[in-house]
Formats: structure tokens, sequence, C-alpha cells
């Protein structure tokens, strides 16, 4: 058996998938831990995972409620921007504290999110085999495939390469401060420098939560790269919900995600388009807005703080939402269209792809408006293309395997690295 620890960003989107991956390597005999700063303590615990704290001399606890609540406010670059700090924080807490919690605990095998790409940094430092783990969409940093965060189709021809090489360029440029804390201590370690941001050097197993249909059609994927679909199963943790309210009339489930959801005028846009159609609004706002702000949405939505999300998507006909992966996939899981509203991070680039797979409809924050919005609520409910291609990536989702792939693949590249340990000695 393995003990496995986990780096990943502090964010439900990431913690939630690599949790479900976690319990199921723990059902089969293995050992895992999350890293992570004292804020995600009681999360992670309630999850059903072990939970070692990384950060206790440098974070201030509570912090990251702050870093959220800033974060609720921006959109695009800014918000971009404004994480930049709080990713170089983490990159110092990471770097000063993990090792020595490693090697406290034990942990023999790292499970990285992509996203965290410090992470890889320990691994090498540490000499321990890592598996890369992508809970957004994969981030490929190759010329002919648009960066992450552009709603940029994919297009494989020579102006498309400059326009995505320029535009990682930029990338690269804003993320400078936080290539420079890397590698200040990849310097330190006798580690060559990072280049570039998020270019995961994983070589043993890449692990992407998206589902290969999913994806634009990329050419010459790495062998070692595996797409498995949506990472879940069971939380221990309850999350009830008022049924009895459902009606009889199609229902549109709404979510922001838990970072964008204090976006009051987002939430009052979607309700007032969905005011005075024949369907029943469902928002689960993540505790993002006040029980004065729920009282004074247009029409009368049943508005919850939380929702046991798969649970609702299996009655739902629609989904809104701000084009987060996890909504996205757990809506497709069900066969169920999407409106999507990307607001910044890596929402661009997954409504690129739910715009070139025809799942749905992508309306940008900058040309939201009520009018606007009920019109592609209307054409997603009423046009048969939308449900179709949503099921053509349920079916997808249903064989890929997900989060006990996922543990087949993490299973047998380990033992083949321990394999090869064992022979070269």
């Amino acid at each position: 058996m393995t003990h496995f620890g986990i780096i990943c960003p502090p964010y439900p989107g990431h913690l939630n998938p690599q949790a479900a991956l976690a319990r199921e390597l723990q059902s089969r005999g293995h050992h895992v831990t999350f890293l992570q700063i004292p804020d995600l303590e009681s999360k992670v615990q309630s999850e059903g995972v072990n939970f070692y704290l990384i950060g206790e001399a440098i974070y201030q606890p509570g912090s990251m409620a702050e870093t959220f609540a800033q974060l609720g406010k921006l959109s695009a670059i800014k918000a971009l921007d404004y994480s930049l700090d709080f990713c170089q924080q983490i990159v110092e807490i990471v770097c000063q504290d993990a090792p020595k919690a490693i090697a406290k605990t034990g942990i023999e095998v790292l499970l990285v999110d992509q996203l965290e790409p410090v992470g890889e940094t320990i691994a090498e430092y540490l000499n321990l085999p890592f598996i890369c783990i992508s809970c957004a969409q994969v981030i490929h940093r190759r010329a002919d495939i648009p960066p992450f965060f552009t709603p940029w189709s994919y297009q494989n021809t020579h102006l498309a390469k400059i326009r995505n090489q320029v535009a990682y360029y930029f990338l690269d440029r804003s993320c400078q401060p936080l290539l420079q804390a890397i590698n200040r201590y990849r310097q330190e370690w006798k580690l060559p420098d990072y280049r570039h941001i998020y270019a995961s050097n994983a070589r043993l197993a890449h692990i992407s939560q998206q589902p290969r249909l999913f994806e634009f059609p990329i050419p010459d994927l790495p062998s070692h790269l595996h797409y498995v679909g949506p990472l879940r199963n069971t939380s221990p943790k309850f999350v009830s919900f008022p049924y009895e309210k459902l009606t009889e009339q199609p229902m549109i489930y709404a979510s922001l995600g838990s970072v964008q959801n204090t976006k009051e005028a987002v939430f009052r846009c979607i309700a007032a388009a969905c005011d005075g159609l024949d369907v029943q609004l469902v928002i689960a706002h993540g505790g993002g807005m006040s029980a004065e702000a729920v009282r004074s949405l247009p029409g009368s939505p049943l508005v919850v703080e939380y929702a046991p999300q798969p649970e609702i998507l299996a009655h739902a006909s629609l989904t809104i939402t701000h084009a987060g992966m996890n909504t996205t996939l757990d809506s497709f899981s069900y066969g169920v269209p999407v409106v999507a509203i990307p607001i910044t991070f890596e929402q661009p680039g997954t409504g690129a792809r739910i715009r070139s797979t025809g799942v749905g409809e992508v309306l940008s924050l900058r040309k939201l408006s009520i009018s606007r919005l009920r019109s592609l609520i209307k054409r997603v409910l009423t046009e048969n293309s939308y449900k179709k291609n949503a099921q053509r990536i349920q079916q997808s989702i249903q064989l890929s395997g997900g989060v006990k792939q996922a543990a087949n693949i993490i299973e047998r590249v380990t033992q083949s690295q321990r394999s090869e340990v064992v022979e070269a000695i």
C-alpha cells in the first residue's frame, strides 16, 4: 500500500474532486493526506480524508475568506492579477513546510494539481514520484491550443498559433512574480528554472477529469495523459435540500460556484430572465448572498445556500453556470445542457469547449443582459440538438471510468515506478 500526499489550490473546485480521488484510494487500502493551510482543516476532514497542517507560521487564519470576497468582486484579467499575491503566499508555504511534512508523515507519492505548479517542484526536490491532476481543464501549453483563459476556438492554423503564443507570452509575463517565487527555491535546490507557468513536467501520468469528448480535436496527445471524466463518489458530508418545494415544471439550476457567488447582479439577471417562463429556477448561491438580497430577486426562484448538486441536476432541464468545470461536468453527467456565463480564470476556455461541442450556449459577462440571457435559455430548452449533444458527453463520461479509472492508473504507474527502482538496485 502507498501513502499519497495531495497538493492542490485551497478552493472547493479543486478540493472536492481531489477528495473523491482520495476516498477511492483509501477504499483500496492506501493512505492519503492533504497538505493544506489552516482554514481547510474542517473542510478536508468533513470529506473523510486526512489533513496535515502547513503554513502555520506564515498564513493568517481566515484570510482565505477575505481573498474569496475580493475575488468575487473582480472579473477577467483583474481577478487573475489579484490572485497572484495569494498564489505567491501559497508558494512560500508549500516550499517551506511541505518537505518537512512529507518527511514526517512518510508520504511516498504526490498527487499534484496542475494549477498548483509548485507541487511538482517539491516532488523534484525530494525525488518523489508525482502524478499531475487537472481538476480544471487540461493546460497543454502547445502553440496550437488556445490558452485556458481565452474564449478562442481550436484552429490549427499559422495565424492561430501566433495568436496563442502571444497570449501565452503575456500570461508568463503577468505571472513573473509567481515564477520568480518558485524559481528562487528551485535555484536553492539545484533545479532548473521554470520558464513557463502551468507547464507540467509529469511523466508517470497526467489525469484529467474532462471526458475526451469535452475537449478540442487535438492531435498527438501524449500517451501519459488520461481523460477519465469527473472525479466523483459519495461524500460523507450531508447537504439538505427542500425537495418538497420542487414543482412539475422544467427545472433550471443556477450556480456561480464557490468564488464568483457574490455577484448579486448576475443572480438578479438570471432570476429576471427566468421570470415569466414556464420553468422553476433553483439557485444555489454558496453563501454569497444575504437574506435581503435573496428576498429581492425577481420572480419566485427556489434559493438555497448549498445544494446536493448531482442529485438536483438529475431533475434539471438546463444549467446556468459560470462555466466552472465541476458544475459543467456534473450537468453533462446527467445529460443536461448549459448556458454559460464565463467570468474569469479557466472559465472562458471551458466556454469555448461548450460552444465547440454544441452542448449549450455561451454569453460573455460583458454582454450579459436579461433579454439576451432569456433568449438563450429559450433556445437551449427548445432546440433538441443541445440535449442530444449533452447526452453524447454523458455517454462519454459513463465510458471514461471516472474516479475508479483514475485510481487504477495511479496504482498502475506507482507500481511500475517501484518495479523500475527495484530493478535499478
